[in-house]
């Protein structure tokens, strides 16, 4: 009996060695596939690391873009807004002038003698005050009564060169 319990003491212990190197074949196995699968882990962390910087650079660059292009359109709409207002101021200018015209214009009819059409030259360049006035008024008039236009007449002319002539002397002076 002896013989046979140390035949199945071999046997068992064959057994049991045989089962001790199925599971460490087996936990290789899946120590393996574990490392395998922790490396793909880490690839694809550092994969999605990549691709958050390539974001977050991506992001920053489009915000600094975005920055760039509220400053340049707030630039051009200061610029839109200042020339508007002076659009207006302008324009308001241009009624201005229109509007002094048409009143030297009426006081001329008004008050023009009726044996001769020639307006004194001081009504023309009242309310000047500088050089460069004197100047546009000049240029203004002259168009305005200039003999080939439908107001103009050569007398008139006449009258408005000698009072420029005038008032440049006495501008020259001070």
């Amino acid at each position: 009996m002896k013989q046979h319990n140390s035949a199945v003491i071999k046997k068992d212990a064959a057994q049991f060695d045989k089962w001790c190197f199925q599971q460490t074949v087996e936990l290789e196995h899946t120590r393996r596939e574990l490392e395998n699968s922790k490396r793909e882990m880490e690839r694809h962390q550092r994969e999605l690391e990549r691709q958050k910087r390539k974001f977050e650079m991506e992001k920053n660059l489009e915000q600094e873009r975005m920055k760039r292009e509220q400053h340049l359109f707030d630039m051009k709409w200061k610029i839109l807004e200042s020339e508007l207002q002076k659009l207006a101021a302008e324009k308001e200018k241009v009624e201005r002038q229109r509007d002094f015209y048409s009143r030297v214009h009426e006081f001329e009819h008004e008050n023009r003698p009726k044996s001769s059409n020639i307006v004194k030259g001081e009504m023309f360049f009242m309310g000047v005050g500088n050089e460069k006035s004197l100047r546009k008024r000049y240029k203004d008039l002259i168009k305005i009564y200039h003999p080939d236009n439908l107001n103009g007449d050569t007398g008139t002319i006449q009258e408005i060169n000698r009072e420029y002539q005038i008032l440049m002397q006495k501008m020259e002076v001070k």
